[in-house]
């Protein structure tokens, strides 16, 4: 707005609160410039900026059994480290389902513990936005909902993008016979994962080739081993996997290994999110942009956020490393 109307952000400021300060002739042009492009102040932004607590609420997720390593772990870091640069800090709490973080949400903030909250991991129904809206309470999702997004702020990695990504380069790596080993249907960035391998290998005209190698499992070790064992005892085995997670790739290499694959040579895999696991396994992943999502989350917090009201679908990365840099192996 201020650049539209050739002022400064504090005339914009003043314009809008404090008129008085302002020369009738300034005072106009922003009036009109506010018209025309119709803008709308960001209340959620200022009443954050009228609190006194200056913390930001946020439900602690426990570790999944079997998993290698949290995300919710990683968000929790660069939220703290993107609050703190904005002065603000994080109130963390326990809740035991959607609805009584719900519940939390209100009491803490009635309360004045928190002045604003993050939602994390939200499912393609999830009431939690809806409840906190007609609570009136300030937040922020990291994650949409599959309806409804357009209603409330948001920051969330193109999930469909990530997986598209490690397709096309095990394509050209010389792959055809590509598997995906992702979670159980129903989960939202599971889902949209599995959608993204889909449209990937219908892109490369593979659908035919790869429509049975579509696998799910819970996300750990143990169980990645199991289903990764029944790929590989197929008619016409997959040479590379793509999965849902990191853990689930572990699982993968450790399958193959134990079926006297190399991985890399024998069977590439790539998994998601790029944990510390990976690089340590010389797996490659998809990387998150964990830091930048910390600091779209607290800009759209604060309003601060100069691309608008906080609904913004970052880009993930690619990561190659050994355990998919080599051309594809022909295998029968």
């Amino acid at each position: 707005m201020a650049q539209a109307a050739g002022v400064s952000r504090q005339t914009v400021s003043n314009v809008l609160h404090a008129p008085e300060r302002v020369r009738a002739a300034t005072r106009e042009r922003v009036v009109e410039y506010i018209s025309r492009l119709g803008y709308q102040p960001n209340r959620q932004a200022q009443a954050l900026a009228r609190s006194a607590s200056h913390m930001i609420g946020c439900r602690i997720r426990p570790l999944t059994p079997g998993a290698l390593t949290s995300m919710h772990d990683r968000f929790l870091h660069a939220l703290a480290e993107a609050g703190r640069a904005a002065d603000h800090h994080l109130l963390l709490f326990a809740a035991e389902d959607e609805s009584t973080e719900i519940d939390s949400v209100g009491r803490l903030h009635r309360g004045g513990a928190a002045d604003a909250f993050v939602l994390y991991d939200l499912t393609a129904d999830d009431q939690r936005p809806k409840a906190l809206l007609d609570m009136g309470v300030p937040f922020v999702a990291f994650g949409r909902t599959d309806t409804g997004a357009d209603t409330y702020p948001w920051v969330d990695v193109d999930n469909v993008l990530g997986t598209r990504l490690a397709v096309d380069h095990l394509v050209n790596r010389g792959h055809r016979r590509i598997a995906f080993l992702g979670w159980p249907s129903g989960r939202t960035i599971g889902d949209r994962r599995a959608h993204g391998w889909h449209q990937a290998v219908e892109s490369h005209h593979l659908a035919s080739t790869c429509g049975v190698l579509d696998v799910r499992s819970e996300d750990s070790v143990q169980a990645a081993i199991q289903v990764t064992f029944r790929l590989l005892e197929h008619a016409e085995p997959p040479t590379a996997i793509v999965t849902a997670t990191d853990t689930l790739a572990v699982g993968a290499m450790q399958a193959a290994q134990r079926w006297g694959l190399e991985v890399g040579r024998d069977l590439a895999v790539v998994g998601f999110d790029d944990t510390p696991t990976a690089a340590a396994l010389e797996l490659s992943s998809i990387r998150q942009p964990i830091e930048q999502v910390g600091r779209q989350v607290v800009a759209a917090l604060l309003g601060t956020d100069e691309a608008g009201p906080g609904r913004r679908l970052l880009e993930p990365q690619l990561v190659i490393r050994s355990s998919s840099a080599r051309p594809a192996t022909p295998r029968r």
